[in-house]
């Protein structure tokens, strides 16, 4: 199985999700290669260039220096055709939903979603706000996939070498016609949960509005970036684009530090992938200690003030 990688550069940097959904396709196929599209390549090629990839396809043009769905889904579908993949593929962020819909309709090839699975010809996606799986196949000789954040790890990435070559498309003002506005994060304070090291997040446990404040303290005082279940959201003690979950961020850190979130099914879809996890619960039957490295019975009111007095001593 030939597989086409399209990567999302942003203005230089490797998205991670992108890195992630390099790992899938190299569990899925045989031959994996990878697609660059806009300025600031260099940097990425010597990221990719020490991995297991059939090669580097970097195109570059005028109509390409930022973002756009026109540009994107025209620069994807000539090179499909070009090298002819079984299986494009990318990572479920905002940019891939907003685009790859059009590449799908370009080629007539099916875009299967949010994958959060890959078992040979079989494909698993999760529906009804993550309460159902749906095991989803297709007989088409070239379809799209999108993984979903933290189904793969990049520490699985496969060493090796490849050639990076570039590619000339046919782009003019009557193929790219849409503007796209400042990246989605951007506009939302210019904060990236999915990129994130380290996570605080706040569930009920908090109890009131007023105590929020604690926890963006303890994620100042550990370089953390405070993200919140969707009961915070929608009591409106904090931003929407802070939440994590099935109807939020789908986020994998180092360390994901959980203060008063039970640990429902909705918010652990988002948070799954996190290398380690640590929870502060009253409740010792908390859902969230099931899946938690470290597990921390009592009052996140108690124990988050000592420990921002403990960083503030060292």
């Amino acid at each position: 199985m030939n597989i086409l990688v399209v990567l999302e550069n942003n203005t230089g940097t490797l998205h991670r999700l992108s890195l992630e959904a390099i790992v899938g396709s190299q569990k899925l196929g045989e031959s994996v290669s990878v697609l660059l599209i806009g300025e600031g390549a260099e940097g990425i090629i010597n990221q990719l260039k020490n991995y297991d990839l059939e090669k580097i396809i970097t195109v570059k043009h005028e109509l390409l220096a930022s973002y756009n769905a026109d540009g994107y889904s025209e620069t994807v579908k000539q090179v499909a055709l070009s090298i002819s993949p079984n299986v494009i593929t990318a990572g479920h962020t905002y940019q891939t939903r907003d685009y790859m819909p059009r590449v799908s309709a370009k080629l007539g090839a099916p875009f299967i979603p949010d994958v959060i699975a890959a078992n040979g010809n079989g494909y698993t996606k999760q529906i009804l706000n993550a309460k159902l799986n749906a095991e989803i196949s297709t007989s088409s000789e070239l379809f799209i996939l999108s993984f979903q954040s933290a189904t793969f790890s990049e520490d699985d990435l496969r060493p090796g070498s490849c050639e990076v070559e570039s590619f000339h498309v046919e782009l003019d003002s009557n193929i790219v016609r849409s503007v796209t506005e400042d990246p989605f994060q951007e506009e939302q304070g210019d904060v990236d949960l999915e990129s994130a090291d380290v996570l605080i997040s706040v569930g009920r446990g908090i109890e009131k509005e007023e105590n929020v404040p604690l926890a963006f303290e303890l994620a100042r005082k550990m370089g953390a970036e405070v993200s919140a279940s969707r009961p915070i959201v929608d009591s409106g003690w904090i931003e929407t684009f802070r939440q994590v979950g099935s109807s939020g961020s789908n986020v994998a850190p180092k360390l994901y530090f959980s203060l008063g979130i039970s640990g429902a099914i909705q918010h652990v879809v988002g948070m799954k992938g996190s290398k380690k996890i640590m929870a502060i619960n009253k409740d010792s039957d908390a859902p969230i200690f099931e899946i938690a490295d470290y597990a921390i019975i009592g009052d996140v009111l108690e124990i988050v003030p000592k420990l921002i007095e403990a960083l503030e001593q060292n």
